[in-house]
């Protein structure tokens, strides 16, 4: 797992899916607010004129000397729910990204966000 401590110098590597095929590149880390842990990745994906950031869980992430190897396979992740390079993640869109990836989605008690861009 990234610790949040090391979110900085891990940003602008390859993100790569099991087999090693590159999905993009690490733009952005989202922690868990209830954990303070990493646990989505915004990865940089697409032609140089239509970038877009795709979302992956950063769970089961081994980190290498360049690289970052996530969890799920690249067809996944290119299909993933996504936003523009300059947008920023609604709260309402949130959940989404965790059942497109099959994980529970739990907001705060107060319906507070359960994701923090770091």
């Amino acid at each position: 797992m990234i610790q949040a401590a090391d979110i900085r110098e891990w940003r602008d590597q390859d993100v790569v899916d099991p087999k090693g095929h590159k999905i993009g590149v690490l733009e952005a880390v989202y922690v868990d607010t209830t954990t303070d842990e990493p646990a989505v990745a915004t990865v940089r994906t697409g032609l140089p004129t239509r970038h877009r950031l795709v979302f992956v869980p950063l769970d089961e992430v081994l980190l290498g000397p360049d690289y970052l190897k996530v969890s799920y396979a690249k067809s996944l992740v290119r299909k993933a729910p996504s936003i523009g390079t300059d947008d920023v993640l609604p709260a309402e869109h949130e959940e989404a990204i965790f059942h497109y990836y099959g994980m529970t989605y739990q907001p705060g008690a107060g319906g507070e966000r359960q994701l923090a861009r770091r």
